[in-house]
This record gives structure tokens, sequence and C-alpha cells, in this order.
């Protein structure tokens, strides 16, 4: 069936800086690529210059260099966009379904993955926000930043203008949310209920500003994704890879202005020759958030801020994570005897398989028992202890989710990272791996609806799903999204506490899996 497309005098839309027109297909107004900021590099992003007439925005904007060359892998599981790149990245998508100025829709902001140094708002085609804003009725608004050494470089050493250069990446998106602030009335949202969502590191992203005080006010909701790991705790000096940066160039350090001129290119190099060294020495080679006066630092370590405790938040993860991108243990699993699985187990737990076994059906009744050696560790431990804190603070409730479902590949794959994002976006039409006849529909409407409803109430519950309580002081109350959908209390707290104990082999990912863990945040 043909699509209706406009774009004429009543898809412009007026910005505090000047007009722009975008243009409507069916019911949703789309404008691609607006600029919300400028920045130098190194530099504070400041607003955009005004400007006269009406700008287009029907073309996506630059995403952020990245530090090396993008690889083909795992497009049927995670499908991919690819889009010109530039440090001048400072743009963002809208999806509405009016630009009545009083029509005060929840405003939904999406923060991409890819850890502090990869991605795009764009990458993902699960990201695309017609769908979500269409069936939930809200302004969907999606952003590209600073990444890598563009936005998390500690320059501060050298000079004033450098002061937050290790934070340039989350001021950016400090920026979107005051640009989102002046003008998302125009586009039909409220700028009093908006809500920061995002997945890996765009969940991190989102637990990073919570403890950000310029961005207090800026959003009032936040849900996190497969966003808590412990390799992205609070960062020390940086100086000493800005300084192996500036003697691999042959530059003294007073010179550091000079590294603004730098091609991106030859930048990018120099960096990727010398921070390995440091990186195995344990010293920190950029690429994430440093504390400072702008961000105080990981609420685990230091306490959720005033203003972060009344935040309301829901937190989650997916069952295998990492672990699911490699090859299964055999290729059709279901066809393995009880006592061959036990074998498999007993090769990866040693000595801990009975316990483990036991307290894996506990916590997962009706999956099959080879799943224990997909179980996720690296993010699911790290959120739980986030998700309890974050349960002490009685200002605003958390809630907290786990995605299960089996997927049908490879004899039946355990959920991977980002599987989740089809569904929460309403686009599993859009990957075809997500096809379960009898059970994609339904559980995409389930999943949906319950980000449809936080984002507009601060409360994931709806009609289609059993009552979902908040977590209490030692009362972890999880959504199981499965085939069946229902809450747990502790679900796994007893597996997790038997795998802490045990070195297991295949927790992360899989060694025989040919990427590591690096490259899957970097793709996915």
């Amino acid at each position: 069936m043909a699509k209706q497309f406009i774009c004429d005098e009543t898809t412009i839309a007026a910005t505090k800086s000047g007009k722009v027109q975008g243009f409507l297909e069916d019911s949703t107004y789309i404008f691609q690529g607006i600029k919300y900021a400028d920045a130098g590099r190194f530099q504070s992003p400041v607003p955009v210059k005004p400007w006269e007439g009406v700008k287009p925005a029907m073309s996506y904007g630059y995403v952020c260099p990245l530090l090396s060359q993008e690889k083909p892998n795992g497009e049927v599981l995670v499908p991919h966009r690819y889009w010109l790149m530039d440090e001048n990245c400072q743009y963002l998508n809208i999806w509405t379904q009016s630009l009545d100025t009083s029509a005060q829709k929840p405003v939904m902001v999406w923060l991409h993955g890819g850890g502090f140094f990869a991605g795009s708002s764009i990458e993902q085609v699960a990201y695309d926000g017609r769908n979500m804003s269409r069936f939930g009725d809200v302004v969907v608004v999606s952003l590209n930043h600073r990444l890598n050494i563009l936005g998390y470089l500690d320059m501060s050493y050298y000079g004033e203008k450098y002061q937050n250069s290790a934070n340039a990446g989350n001021e950016d998106i400090v920026a979107a949310l005051q640009w989102i602030q002046e003008n998302i009335a125009q586009f039909g949202g409220n700028p009093d209920n908006v809500t920061l969502f995002g997945q890996s590191g765009g969940g991190m992203k989102v637990w990073t500003l919570m403890q950000t005080p310029s961005a207090d006010g800026l959003f009032h909701k936040g849900i996190i994704q497969s966003g808590v790991a412990d390799d992205f705790l609070s960062a020390k000096s940086g100086r000493e890879i800005t300084e192996a940066l500036f003697k691999e160039l042959g530059l003294s350090v007073k010179e550091a202005d000079k590294l603004e001129k730098v091609p991106y290119h030859d930048l990018a190099l120099t960096y990727n020759k010398v921070a390995p060294a440091l990186s195995a020495a344990g010293k920190y080679v950029g690429n994430n958030p440093v504390p400072n006066d702008f961000y105080p630092g990981d609420p685990r370590e230091i306490g959720f801020t005033d203003h972060a405790k009344t935040i309301p938040v829901m937190i989650g993860t997916v069952f295998s994570e990492f672990a699911s991108f490699g090859k299964a243990v055999v290729e059709d699993k279901y066809s393995v005897s009880d006592e061959t699985a036990l074998n498999y187990l007993q090769e990866a737990y040693g000595e801990n398989t009975a316990e483990l076994k036991q307290a894996f059906q506990k916590a997962y009744p009706g999956k099959n028992l080879l799943d224990l050696l997909q179980v996720d560790r690296y993010f699911r431990d790290p959120s739980l202890d986030f998700t309890m804190k974050k349960a002490l603070c009685p200002q605003a409730e958390t809630y907290s989710y786990q995605f299960t479902l089996e997927f049908p590949l490879e004899g039946g794959k355990c959920a991977w990272h980002c599987s989740d994002i089809p569904f929460v976006f309403h686009n599993t039409e859009l990957v075809p791996v997500c096809t379960v006849p009898g059970v994609t529909d339904r559980l995409e409407e389930r999943m949906f609806g319950a980000w449809i409803s936080f984002a507009r109430y601060g409360n994931p519950s709806c009609a289609s799903l059993p009552a979902w309580s908040a977590c209490k002081p030692g009362v972890e109350a999880t959504m199981i999204f499965d085939r069946e959908c229902e809450v747990r209390y502790n679900f796994d707290h007893e597996l997790r506490e038997c795998l802490k104990k045990t070195k297991a082999v295949m927790s992360t990912v899989p060694s025989k899996d040919a990427d590591a863990k690096e490259d899957v945040i970097f793709l996915h």
C-alpha cells in the first residue's frame, strides 16, 4: 500500500536558531540531521549560530569518526547502517505525531550504544524511531555526539579551554538536552516529561548523566538497558595517554594546541599505536568519562547525587549478552542427553557443577541445561549492584527486568546483547531473526508498552503485563520478558553467588569466538 508523503510549509518547525523542514510519512513527521551545537576539538560545545530562511532537515547528519575500520560481522543478529563521518557531529533526529506546540507528548531521547568510543544514532536498523512514535504517540529523539579521543581524552592539564575535554562527549549530550528543553514543544513534545533511554554504552550514558549536575532538570526518567559494567567504573588521570600521544607525534606538552590540527586519521593511528601498552600496564587510556566538577563519578563508588536519587529508573539486561555471539557448544542443544550436557558443564565448571545446576534450574525453570554455559555476568552482576543500591533511595522508584527470549537460530539461540532493542522500538519487523511465530508480536507489544508507560508515567506497568512492583531494599522484583512474562523476586541471586565463586571459562565470551569482547562492544 502506498504511503502518504508530504514535504511543504506544513512540515516546517521553528527552533530558537531558525526554521527547519522535515517531511511527513503517513502520520509521522520526521526531521533528520538538525544541528544542536558546535564545538572546537577537545572543547566544550556552544549553541549553533542563528540562520535566516529554512534549513532542510531531511538527511541524517555526520556521525563521529571511529578509531578503526568497522568490520561486517553478525549482521543477522544486529543489522547495521553506516554513515558519513566527521568530528563536527552534533546532530539529532526527531520523529513525532504532531507539530502542535500544545500537544505536550512524552519525549524519549535515545542514546546509542558502542561504549563511549563507537556507534551512532542510526547505526542499528532497529534504532529507527517512527514506529515508537507512531504506536506510542511519543516524540522520539536520537542524537550523535563526540566519541573516543574526540569526546573523552583528558587534555585538562594543558589549558583552560580543555578543562572538560575528558567529558566532552557527555557535554555534547547535555547540550542536546538543553536544545530539547528549548525547542521540543515546537515538535509536539513536553519538555517537562523527558526520558533518557539507551542500551550498552547508551545505558552507561544514562547513568553518568544522572550523576551530572548540569543535566539536572533536563530529563526526568532513565532507562538503562545492559548499561552497567565494571570496565566503566570511574577512570583515573588521563595525563599519561595524552603525553604518549605528544611524544609519538613529536610535540611537547607546551604545544598541546597543535593536537587540535592533527588530522583525525593520523591522531587515531597514533592513539592505536600507543594505547595498548599503557592499557596493558593498567593505565587509563581515555574513552570513558573522568570524574571532575562536571561529573562526580560512578554512583556505585561515590553514591547517587541528591538529584539522581529523585530520578525513576528502569534497568535490566538480557540473558546471555556477549556469550551468545559465540558459536553454540552443540548444533542442537535439545538433541543432547542430560548426561552429555552435564559433561559439558563439568568441563566448564568443575566441582561447582552440581551447585550451579541446581541454582540455574531454580532461576530459569524451563531453560535448557546447556544455557548455563551462556549466562551473562558482564552486565548482570554490576546491574544488580546498581539496582539494589538505587532501591535504597526512597525518593524515586527503581524497576528491574531481564529479557530471556530464545531465538530460532542455531537450534535455539539465547538472547544476545542488543537483541531486546527491536522489541523496545516496535521494530521487530525490521530484524528477521526476531520472528518467532505466535510469540514475537505479543512480546513486542508487552515490552514496547512497558517502555512507553514508563516514559509517560514513570511506571512500566501496563494492561498486557502482570503487576510489576518496584524494587525495595534487599528485594529485587524482576519482570522476566519471555514467551510468558512474569515478575520474580531475587530470582537469580543464589545463582549469582554461585557464579562468583566459580571461574567459568564460558561465562562471558566463549574462547572459540573469533571476536574479542571489545569488538562486540565496538560493533554493537
